[in-house]
């Protein structure tokens, strides 16, 4: 490790004033095996390490074994340690321990309370008595232009920390400012000869007839060992020196039968390293897809998968991560991937359909077919622009998505601060629509009755604006108390706690049906006995009003229902799912229509693997290549 990205042994080791002149100041041994990196890691009086790695070398999976390994051997005095993915940092917005409090409390809400009443939230006390030992992944994730000023924001702190980057980017941002202060550092090495020995032929069948010791690998080893300084055991070498190529290599040729991994030696087919790298990550990908009888965990069939359109659908998706700039796939964020116009038209037209549809099949049951043809196109209309307004003001025009969320009941007691404001803020947005959509319903529905009771364009003009009046002012009071009740009875979900993505999507899903069933009920009593109550006193003010109890009826049933719909499509995680990625984005050939089976069927084939509530791919360099090849075949499709 160069002494120049190291701080001073002195400062290491915590050493007092003068004492560096004893001789006890000396570089410590931090060398050592990947299941020591916990013992490595107590060797360091300050508790602060920078571990290096090229792509691929497993820093992401040292972190990971870190963790683990710390638990199993922390006593109770010591820290707990944390994994941050430090790439969506901005240090030029937001403190290091501000950004540790905000990123405790978004993946455990449980910590936002105060410790205290009147102090600060449990996860600020954590921060501030350093109880969280930091495991920073990623450094080299962070945007070029704030490598310097994260670096000035770590070096302001004394925190324990354990920090992962690729040498480039770590050396840059020294040179630009210093180095990490009271830091270690240590660089994961390549994997040699011997590693790949001990590990390859382990991993396949032995070889039929001759010696029953070899295998597939042993020529290729030899290879490697008997002619290192020949073209292709040079580039093979090469490739073969990180945890990831060796995990590919092993997927391609040892767990595939009738595949000679003497053909990764072939140099007229691998100009290079880099051909070599290529082709055990597209070769890795249709490996995994390849068509042959299987079944699932569960024992049901597993349904074959053209790899060709797997590879396309996985890049689709691979493009989608390397856009928001991150490695976790998240359900709920899959629609941002659209452009935002296209967004807000797809959720319209999408809740224009479904409202028209059930209101004039509703209404059957009160009016005529003609007269609900004509209301159900008018409404699907309204409520598909109110849908595309409610929609960009809190997400599109945001650039953010619905995030998952819960239901709590609470009848008595009082709601927290961001609940509150929460309810106020969808309250008013709830006017407002219910003002927009009360005024050109009631206007479209005056009208109407005008023209089937066969009255002039005046009589229809002034049924129109009667029921403006009207239906505006119901609506508004429905809409607004609605909105606000469902926003007071939200709650986020603890989305870092759940098991898989599956179970959290079938968890909104539960959510959702709960919103709706609250929502409909809810809009249409106030709705229906909101119009019953109105009528008197609207009748004073802009003369007599024909309305009855059926009237009200059909009013809260239809708008209860029309309502909900078009809060599940444009402000919900599970409606927004159905939206695009069980309708828009299989209806343009992006992603397949059974979305959850495909990625639970990637997952298993090894090509994803689950954090949590997130997919991720299998490593970043897998993303990249899928991402890459993507782009370039959307790039020459016009050309064909």
């Amino acid at each position: 490790m160069a002494e120049e990205l190291t701080d001073h042994w002195a400062n290491i080791r915590r050493l007092p004033a003068g004492a560096a002149r004893g001789g006890a100041h000396g570089p410590l041994a931090l060398g050592g095996r990947l299941d020591e990196v916990v013992e490595v890691y107590r060797r360091i009086p300050s508790g602060r390490l920078v571990v290096l790695g090229r792509p691929g070398s497993g820093k992401s999976i040292l972190t990971t074994r870190f963790v683990l390994d710390y638990v199993a051997s922390r006593s109770g005095g010591d820290p707990v340690p944390v994994i941050f993915g430090i790439g969506a940092w901005d240090p030029t917005a937001i403190t290091f321990r501000d950004w540790l409090t905000a990123q405790l409390i978004r993946d455990h809400p449980g910590l936002a309370g105060a410790a205290a009443p009147g102090g600060p939230s449990l996860a600020a006390a954590l921060v501030e008595a350093g109880r969280v030992l930091p495991v920073l992944d990623g450094f080299d994730e962070i945007a070029g232009g704030l490598h310097r000023p994260a670096l000035e924001a770590l070096n302001a702190t004394t925190l324990p920390l354990l920090l992962t980057s690729r040498p480039a980017e770590y050396a840059t941002a020294v040179a630009e400012t210093d180095v990490l202060t009271s830091a270690a550092a240590v660089e994961l090495t390549d994997l040699t000869l011997d590693d790949l020995a001990d590990y390859l032929p382990r991993t396949t069948r032995k070889a039929r007839g001759g010696d029953v010791a070899t295998t597939g690998w042993h020529p290729v080893l030899s290879a490697l060992r008997e002619r290192p300084r020949g073209r292709e055991a040079e580039q093979l070498a090469a490739v073969l020196t990180t945890p990831l190529m060796v995990t590919l290599a092993r997927a391609v040729y040892s767990d595939t039968p009738g595949r000679d991994p003497a053909s990764l030696l072939d140099i007229h087919r691998f100009a290079g390293p880099g051909e070599v790298e290529d082709h055990l990550l597209e070769t890795f990908t249709a490996t995994a897809y390849r068509l042959r009888p299987e079944h699932r965990p569960d024992g049901a069939p597993r349904r074959g998968v053209d790899p060709e359109r797997a590879q396309y659908w996985l890049g689709y998706l691979a493009h989608h991560l390397t856009r928001l700039d991150t490695p976790d796939l998240e359900w709920w964020r899959l629609g941002s991937g659209v452009r935002r116009p296209a967004r807000v038209l797809v959720t319209a037209l999408l809740t224009c359909v479904v409202v028209g549809v059930v209101d004039c099949v509703v209404g059957l049951l009160f009016d005529t077919l003609r007269f609900q043809i004509a209301e159900g196109l008018t409404t699907g209309f309204l409520s598909g622009l109110i849908s595309a307004l409610a929609y960009w003001l809190l997400v599109a025009g945001r650039n953010t998505e619905v995030p998952p969320s819960g239901m709590r009941v609470r009848v008595f007691g009082r709601a927290g601060a961001a609940s509150g404001r929460r309810a106020r803020g969808r309250m008013v947005l709830g006017l407002l629509c219910g003002l927009v959509f009360g005024l050109g319903y009631g206007f479209q529905h005056g009208v109407l009755k005008g023209l089937l009771r066969g009255t002039g364009p005046l009589g229809m003009l002034s049924f129109g604006l009667y029921d403006a009046v009207f239906f505006g002012f119901v609506f508004t009071l429905g809409g607004g108390a609605a909105l606000g009740l469902l926003a007071f009875l939200e709650t986020p979900l603890d989305i870092r706690s759940a098991v898989n993505p599956v179970g959290l999507l079938r968890t909104n899903r539960r959510t959702v049906v709960a919103q709706f069933l609250v929502w409909v009920p809810a809009f249409g009593l106030l709705a229906g006995v909101g119009s019953s109550l109105a009528v008197r006193p609207l009748s004073v003010l802009l003369g007599p009003l024909v309305w009855g109890p059926g009237a009200s009826v059909k009013l809260g049933l239809i708008s209860g229902l029309c309502v909900a719909i078009g809060y599940v499509f444009a402000l919900s995680a599970w409606g927004q799912w159905v939206v695009f990625c069980r309708i828009w984005l299989p209806l343009t050939g992006r992603l397949p229509w059974a979305v959850v089976a495909f990625l639970e069927d990637a997952y298993q084939r090894g090509v994803l693997r689950q954090a949590g509530a997130v997919y991720q791919f299998r490593h970043a360099r897998l993303q990249d290549h899928l991402a890459r090849t993507y782009r370039a075949r959307r790039a020459a499709a016009p050309t064909r």
